[in-house]
Formats: C-alpha cells, structure tokens, sequence
C-alpha cells in the first residue's frame, strides 16, 4: 500500500498520484514567469542596451497572470519599456509583448526573439 507521500510499506519509492483537479489548482496557484531561454534571450538584449548606455537597470515581477521584464534608464524613474509575458493572450495575439512608457504596446507575438526586434536598431543613410 502507498501513501500520499509515495513510499511503500517497504520502504520503496513509488510514483506519487494526484487527482487531476487539484493538480490543475496547484499549477494555477503558481506565478508566471520567464523560463530560462526566454530570460537568456531578454539578458542578452539588456546586455547589448547597457553596453550602448541607454539602459541602466530592471526589474522582473513573477504575478498570478502575467511576467513583466521592466527596464529602466534610472533606478527611480518610470520604467522605458515592459516585456510581458501573458499566457491568457497565447492563442489570439501571442502571449509575448513590448509596452512603451504610455502603455502602448509596441510589438506582439508568439515567438519572443521576433518580439524582441522592435529594439534592433535600422540601418541610416549617411551622406557623404
């Protein structure tokens, strides 16, 4: 016989089984958040904004619905931009998103590196 813990009597290991509802409550009770390749891709592009002085700091924030990536030119001030990562938003518009100060949303989509291309700089004519 098991327990809950998921020894034997015996004092074997065994899997341990969870009703299906409370399985799906525990994973709603948990915060969202940046899985490791999507916070690599996010440091290397703060990495890059750093190095070209225009950003200076950030913030991340794990909420019950959503992971917001701040970034700030000053500790104090208003963040510059907000990368949201938003579950609910996956199947219509993409769950990935960049928000300008105003709260304007600058890019959405399902796939964050494309997200991410709002910040590439474009190429300027230069005349000689």
């Amino acid at each position: 016989m098991t327990d809950r813990g998921g020894s034997t009597e015996d004092g074997e290991a065994s899997a341990i089984l969870i009703p299906l509802h409370e399985a799906r409550r525990a994973r709603l009770d948990m915060p969202v958040s940046f899985e490791r390749r999507e916070l690599d891709l996010i440091l290397r592009l703060y990495g890059r904004m750093v190095a070209a002085n225009e950003w200076r700091d950030y913030a991340i924030d794990h909420l019950s619905d959503r992971a917001v990536f701040s970034v700030f030119r000053r500790a104090h001030d208003v963040p510059l931009y907000q990368i949201v990562k938003d579950p609910k938003m996956a199947r219509r518009q993409g769950a990935f998103a960049v928000v300008a100060t105003g709260g304007r949303v600058l890019k959405r989509g399902h796939e964050l590196a494309r997200v991410l291309g709002v910040f590439d700089s474009k190429l300027k004519l230069v005349q000689a």
